[in-house]
């Protein structure tokens, strides 16, 4: 599973706009948990809030294939700060990623330049190059497009867990081996879902699979980066804009 090169993000980000019709965006990220046994002597450190003992898979993948991992996290951990930790998080919030130049959003030629974006759940803390929906329930219409819009590119994180975990049923249950042993195994699992999905593609039925797997806990994600609020604007005002506008998408959200 080697590290997309900028032409890589490139790739993935046409085809997400072909899918999904929402733009520069790079790939979807979530986390979820995989089920052990209890360690010797490891106290609660795998108990998560479920009240079962795990660690922790967190992965970016396009569409239907998983593209960065990472994998051992304890169980107790939230997603925000277990993506933070990471080797690429530490590259996404230190701005250091080889993600492609800043650059305008498709038949938005006069507008301005934006980054190049993943797109996640609220649980992850808003940063220039990962956008997340606006929370709350008492939001103006515009909003309320923009969280659908982003909801249907970030599905597909969903459906690549719900499909891995369906085929590879060592995910249904817990896994009987220490956890160094299980981290191996749910690489080893990632690695061949891309294996199988780049071999054989993928069915409607596919795209229906719901994972087995439970969600991290989230957890307050801090002080939110200025420049960050302006991207997520810029991005909202697009996907309102009648030129990029999806048929449904006032229906869906009922005005």
């Amino acid at each position: 599973m080697a590290e997309p090169t900028t032409n890589d993000w490139l790739s993935i980000a046409k085809g997400y706009f072909e899918k999904t019709q929402f733009p520069n965006t790079v790939g979807a990220v979530d986390g979820k948990h995989i089920r052990i046994e209890c360690p010797k002597s490891s106290g609660s450190l795998y108990y998560n809030y479920k009240h079962f003992l795990s660690l922790i898979l967190m992965a970016i993948c396009d569409y239907y294939c998983f593209r960065i991992i990472d994998v051992g996290s304890f169980g107790k951990e939230s997603d925000c700060n277990v993506f933070k930790t990471s080797t690429f998080g530490k590259k996404l919030y230190g701005d250091k990623l080889n993600f492609p130049p800043e650059q305008c959003l498709p038949n938005d030629e006069l507008g301005s330049p934006q980054p190049f974006v993943l797109v996640a759940d609220e649980a992850f803390a808003l940063q220039k190059n990962l956008l997340r929906p606006f929370p709350g329930r008492t939001l103006n219409d515009k909003r309320r497009i923009f969280n659908y819009r982003l909801s249907r590119a970030r599905q597909y994180i969903e459906c690549t867990f719900g499909i891995m975990s369906k085929k590879w049923r060592v995910f249904q249950t817990n896994i009987l081996v220490e956890p160094d042993a299980a981290v191996i195994i749910t690489k080893a699992c990632c690695v061949l879902h891309n294996f199988v999905r780049r071999r054989d593609g993928f069915s409607v039925e596919d795209t229906m699979s719901s994972s087995c797997m439970e969600s991290v806990q989230r957890r307050g994600v801090g002080n939110i980066q200025k420049n960050a609020k302006d991207v997520r604007e810029y991005f909202v005002e697009y996907v309102n804009n009648p030129n990029h506008a999806l048929d449904w998408q006032n229906t869906i959200i009922g005005r």
